[in-house]
């Protein structure tokens, strides 16, 4: 379908602001009681069915539809103190969409959403909101069910893309400032969006042939359709925001060339993208991958669809991946749609502690994924020609809480045994990428790598440079990466504003 590319006029958005008041949010409260309200029942999601989509790399969730959506939407209260708002790290106005797409105000709801989430439909398929605004929800708390509000976020995010009446909002006049964002992962293509709709010139560098960071590379097709991604960052471009691609700071130009070649703000958000691993012996055998790499191969090179893109990739019978988070269930999952017969994760704690959000666990599980518990490798063995062919294990008790909150693994002695593998996925975090930190002498570093930044406004310990993401959180949330950017916009807008012309 054609994209109509609308210019919303300052009438416009104030009858569009307007609607967003509180009036018709009280007929709304009148149409459906709150006694009603609270017994619906949470909408499920649909999905393809797991014998099915086990094998193929096509969209898990499949949507909810206009008639469920307004569904759930009734089931909120539109609470005079909306605890959700304070649970989402980018401030979104939840209660406002949720009751615009109870209306039936399907585009108004995407629109609303777009005043603070430049990368809605992103979030609302992989962000955690079970953890963050659904978990403060007050309609769990008094009937523990949440309403479905990331559901509702992806719902209202396609509608808009699928109707091609995207709205680009009133841009301010150009201020001439220009600000510089690297990598265009969710921190970057956040900190740039916002930036543009304050008047700012905006360019990404991004040392990939493509935009997106993580959310390319990292997140398989199955959780995150590239096409999805592709139409959220055209959208930034359309808000006047420039991206250079196969461009690496701190190769093809450092931050001081860059500032001057006039760029006088910048965000760093390079990524996490230094594999850790256990250091065991065997981890360079044939067939034991980082899960960048694996996940790489698969989802940026486009392995999982061959032949038309012929990327190597070994097609294990018996993959094993070592961790419990959400890297580890990309890559589990992946390994058994590339034709593992057996899949497992091996997972040095218990079931409780696993980091990954609960859907994807129970995702993985309906697909066949064996997950072993309280079990760590402690060495790869190979073949005479150097592929892994079994790991050897150690089971694990549990003792006291680590630094973390989680218990902390205990070898059970002599509890050792052997497993056959023929591949090795070891998804056990990654660390912030070195090479800006390397070639920009005064920005000072982390214990692990990591960017220094004052929380409160992501300022690193240079004049104008800000970071947010990975780069100092290390492994962490898309949510969280854009929560940064949408923290070290304000200050950067504030910043270029009072900074003297020359």
């Amino acid at each position: 379908m054609a994209e109509d590319k609308k210019e919303l006029s300052p009438d416009a958005k104030a009858r569009l602001k307007a609607e967003y008041g509180r009036e018709w949010r009280q007929e709304l409260r009148k149409a459906t009681p709150l006694k009603d309200r609270m017994k619906a029942e949470r909408r499920k999601m649909p999905e393809r069915p797991p014998e099915v989509r086990n094998k193929d790399f096509r969209e898990v969730n499949l949507g909810l539809d206009a008639e469920a959506a307004r569904a759930e939407a009734r089931r909120c209260w539109d609470c005079a103190n909306p605890q959700c708002v304070s649970g989402c790290p980018v401030g979104i106005d939840i209660p406002s969409f949720v009751k615009l797409i109870e209306q039936g105000k399907f585009l108004e709801a995407a629109w609303k959403l777009k005043e603070t989430n430049s990368l809605p439909a992103i979030c609302g398929r992989v962000c955690p909101q079970e953890t963050q605004c659904e978990d403060l929800c007050n309609v769990k708390k008094a009937t523990g069910r949440a309403v479905a509000i990331g559901n509702l976020e992806r719902f209202a995010a396609d509608f808009e893309r699928g109707s091609g009446k995207i709205v680009i909002p009133p841009l301010p006049p150009p201020t001439g400032r220009k600000a510089a964002v690297i990598g265009a992962g969710p921190a970057g293509l956040t900190v740039a969006g916002d930036l543009a709709k304050l008047g700012h010139k905006v360019t990404i560098f991004e040392a990939l042939h493509i935009s997106g960071g993580v959310l390319v590379y990292g997140i398989p097709e199955f959780r995150l359709p590239k096409a999805i991604l592709k139409a959220e960052v055209e959208y930034l471009k359309r808000l006047g925001v420039e991206i250079r691609t196969s461009f690496v700071v701190g190769k093809t130009a450092t931050i001081d060339d860059l500032r001057a070649d006039g760029f006088e703000a910048f965000f760093i958000a390079s990524g996490a993208g230094l594999p850790n691993f256990m250091r065991i012996p065997g981890e360079n055998l044939v067939g034991v991958y980082s899960a960048n790499e694996y996940l790489t191969r698969v989802n940026l090179m486009k392995a999982y669809d061959f032949p038309n893109y012929d990327t190597p990739v070994f097609p294990a019978r018996r993959a094993a991946v070592i961790g419990g988070g959400n890297v580890a269930m990309d890559s589990v999952r992946t390994a058994k749609r590339l034709g593992a017969e057996r899949a497992m994760i091996v997972y040095r704690r218990s079931r409780q502690e696993l980091p990954a959000r609960i859907e994807e666990v129970h995702h993985a599980e309906e697909e066949g994924i064996e997950f072993h518990f309280l079990t760590t490798p402690i060495r790869y063995l190979g073949d005479e020609a150097g592929h892994v062919r079994a790991m050897e294990c150690l089971k694990m008790g549990l003792g006291e809480p680590d630094a973390s909150g989680r218990r902390k693994p205990v070898p059970i002695e002599g509890s050792e045994f052997t497993t056959e593998v023929d591949m090795v996925v070891v998804a056990i975090g990654q660390s912030p990428n070195p090479l800006i930190p390397q070639t920009t002498p005064g920005l000072t570093m982390g214990k692990w790598g990591n960017i220094d930044v004052d929380w409160k406004t992501m300022r690193t310990s240079l004049e104008g440079v800000y970071a947010g993401g990975d780069i100092i959180r290390g492994g962490a949330t898309v949510i969280l990466a854009m929560g940064d950017g949408r923290i070290a916009a304000a200050e950067m807008d504030a910043y270029l504003k009072a900074r003297p012309r020359s």
